[in-house]
């Protein structure tokens, strides 16, 4: 049970270490999180703290959402998280959470959230072939005949 900041990803780089190889490295722009809501044993059942991160729009928000961000008056934000702690009762609401809180050195985790892909044809999602790109032919990225035949004649389920 740790505090936790919110981010974006910049992009990829490279660093060189000691003996001159090559380290990929990403690339992160971390904070400035604000505590948005102190949750304790007593008002919810467990302790924890509610960060929030990335300055919004009032209009990209719901009304539930701004309301509560209102209630501690705080400015829209985008995403808001919430980490368990043992001791939430070390911060304020409004309090400002930036990398101090990591010594240089320090083994973090990092977890991510990709970006959706919306529908993805079958040629990127399961590796099938293109049909002919000649003579005619319009199959060109439909799936054609994925099925067996007689025998259990149906598609197998995730294909």
């Amino acid at each position: 049970m740790s505090i936790g900041l919110l981010g974006n990803k910049i992009g990829m780089t490279q660093m060189f270490d000691e003996s001159g190889n090559i380290v990929p490295v990403t690339v992160l722009k971390m904070g400035p999180c604000i505590v948005t809501q102190i949750k304790t044993i007593l008002d919810n059942n467990y302790n924890a703290i509610q960060v929030g991160y990335g300055n919004s729009s009032s209009k990209y928000l719901t009304q539930p959402e701004l309301g509560h961000l209102q209630k501690s008056n705080i400015q829209p934000l985008k995403w808001l998280k919430e980490f368990r702690l043992d001791n939430p009762e070390e911060f304020q609401i409004g309090q400002v959470l930036n990398l101090d809180l990591f010594a240089p050195g320090e083994l973090i985790d990092i977890t991510g959230k990709s970006s959706g892909k919306g529908f993805s044809g079958l040629q990127k999602r399961h590796n099938f072939s293109i049909g002919p790109m000649t003579h005619g032919s319009k199959n060109h990225r439909a799936p054609g005949s994925i099925g067996m035949g007689t025998t259990p004649g149906r598609v197998l389920p995730g294909k």
